[in-house]
């Protein structure tokens, strides 16, 4: 007999009485390859047998092909979206996206599983990505990790961080942690901060959401699933990126992407993020790239659209210009 169901968070999961929890979308998984018809090779690696998770590694075949001490190529630590319960970097959609980027930008890729509410709330994703870079980071010497890949190919002076919805979300805070504990020498060359999913209980103009129901229910999905410890719901510094206590001056990097869809009901909140990055005192540089009839993450639901592959070329000039 079928479990009685406890709440269901449409499209992402489902939660019955048990304690069983079935997510609903993006649970199909694709396999690494060393087959280099599609010019990219990937692998697997276990980056914290404490909590049993890996990272997808991506690096154009003919890099691995090529004899040591060729030229190094820049790093992609690249940080999937799902609004924190779904996906992850085996998902066909993610697979396929990063090994597309890779091949592209002619860059090494590392895309990072991290752990999912509502197993997991937030901010456990936060602290895996964290050790996933700590990790990568740990080879930044040539010889001291224990992936060779990352040994042998990774330009550490050409480190980008980029992540997509919740993973872009996930990008900006990571980015300013670096910046926070310089000590641990951990140096990103610049963020992708695409569609990231920022939000706060009130609008942040008045070209941003209005409808009371789409705000609810985007906050249900914050304070029910992902992050139900948060103190201050949506206004949790986390998810209200922009709130008026932010302060982006210590970011971690030299320049940021923006991407914003025009029909996302993120957009507001990620122009008024490039705004407020411009007017601080950072001192970086920041682009931001609009499709204005596009919706969320589309570049992902449509990868062959026109509109995708320009903006896949724009962020392959990011990370290789």
């Amino acid at each position: 007999m079928e479990s009685e169901i406890v709440s269901e968070f449409l499209p992402f999961v489902r939660i019955y009485k048990d304690g069983t929890i079935k997510r609903l979308i993006g649970n199909d998984i694709i396999p690494t390859s060393l087959d280099p018809s599609n010019d990219v090779v990937s692998k697997d690696v276990v980056y914290s047998p404490e909590h049993n998770l890996s990272v997808r590694l991506f690096l154009p075949h003919k890099a691995a092909a090529a004899a040591d001490g060729e030229k190094k190529l820049p790093l992609l630590i690249y940080i999937h979206g799902g609004a924190w319960i779904i996906e992850s970097p085996f998902s066909p959609i993610y697979h396929n996206y990063v090994a597309a980027v890779a091949k592209s930008a002619n860059c090494l890729a590392v895309s990072v599983q991290y752990r999912r509410a509502p197993e997991h709330p937030v901010p456990a994703a936060y602290e895996d990505v964290w050790s996933a870079i700590q990790w990568t980071f740990s080879h930044a010497n040539g010889s001291g990790g224990p992936e060779d890949w990352i040994n042998k190919h990774a330009d550490f002076g050409r480190v980008f961080l980029a992540g997509d919805s919740a993973g872009g979300n996930i990008s900006h805070h990571l980015a300013m942690k670096a910046g926070e504990e310089k000590k641990l020498g951990i140096k990103i060359k610049g963020i992708g901060v695409v569609h990231p999913a920022f939000w706060g209980t009130d609008p942040v103009d008045e070209f941003d959401v209005q409808d009371k129901e789409t705000r609810s229910g985007i906050a249900e999905v914050w304070e029910k699933v992902a992050s139900p410890n948060s103190v201050n719901g949506t206004d949790d510094p986390l998810f209200n990126v922009n709130g008026s206590g932010s302060d982006f001056t210590g970011l971690g990097c030299e320049k940021v992407l923006v991407a914003v869809a025009g029909k996302d009901v993120f957009a507001r909140q990620a122009l008024a993020y490039a705004a407020k990055l411009e007017k601080s005192q950072w001192g970086g540089t920041v682009e931001v790239v609009e499709e204005k009839d596009e919706g969320h993450v589309f570049h992902l639901q449509k990868p062959d659209s026109d509109k995708a592959l320009k903006f896949l070329n724009k962020l392959v000039d990011f990370i290789s210009g």
